[in-house]
């Protein structure tokens, strides 16, 4: 068993399964706890987390202390970590002004486009280090395409990327509720008809 406090950067929904995300506090390093060494997302449940008032729903930007059961890497996934269950505990947040703190540098989102050709990275043509990236970004839209698909366009290093978005809040921003600084937390997904998708997981 390893516990670890991770700053929370993605808690985003897909298939009605959440996939959160964070940087542990100690070494930087990106942990994506998982429920199965496949690399399942998480239910409601385990996405809840205690403090002296009670417990609640994972949010991000919360210091959360968790427990796993093991590493479990992914080829295309390699920051996954088993839960254990043990109930999370949280131990304090970061500000928002503290998110500059966190960021990456890549030369780019795992190439151009919205997506990596699983087979490529199974064959060890293209390797994943990380499948999480939190990163400053320029000409930030977002939108709705011709099938209600939540989508974002933007540019990072002068590459223009137009990705799907499963951040919850996305309808606060389109509409204006919520203003962006900028600043995306890019997540590459599980397989899917031979792809691995690069997803906008949460924005800030």
């Amino acid at each position: 068993m390893e516990r670890r406090i991770i700053a929370v950067l993605a808690n985003s929904v897909k298939n009605h399964a959440h996939c959160v995300a964070g940087k542990c506090i100690r070494t930087g390093v990106w942990i994506r706890p998982v429920s199965t060494p496949t690399g399942g997302g998480l239910n409601d449940q385990q996405i809840r987390y205690t403090n002296k008032y009670g417990s609640y729903s994972v949010k991000v930007l919360q210091k959360i202390e968790m427990e796993f059961s093991a590493h479990a890497p992914l080829i295309n996934q390699p920051e996954n970590f088993l839960i254990s269950h043990v109930p999370w505990l949280q131990r304090y947040k970061i500000d928002p002004s503290e998110i500059g703190q966190y960021l990456d540098y890549p030369y780019s989102l795992w190439g151009e486009g919205d997506n990596v050709i699983f087979d490529f990275i199974a064959k060890g043509e293209i390797k994943i280090e990380q499948s999480l990236q939190l990163v400053r970004v320029d000409g930030l839209r977002f939108y709705l395409n011709a099938n209600n698909k939540r989508r974002a366009s933007f540019f990072y290093n002068n590459i223009h990327y137009d990705l799907a978005v499963t951040d919850p809040f996305f309808h606060e921003y389109i509409n204006g509720a919520k203003s962006p600084n900028g600043i995306l937390c890019i997540s590459l997904a599980g397989a899917w008809e031979g792809r691995c998708y690069k997803i906008v997981a949460t924005i800030f």
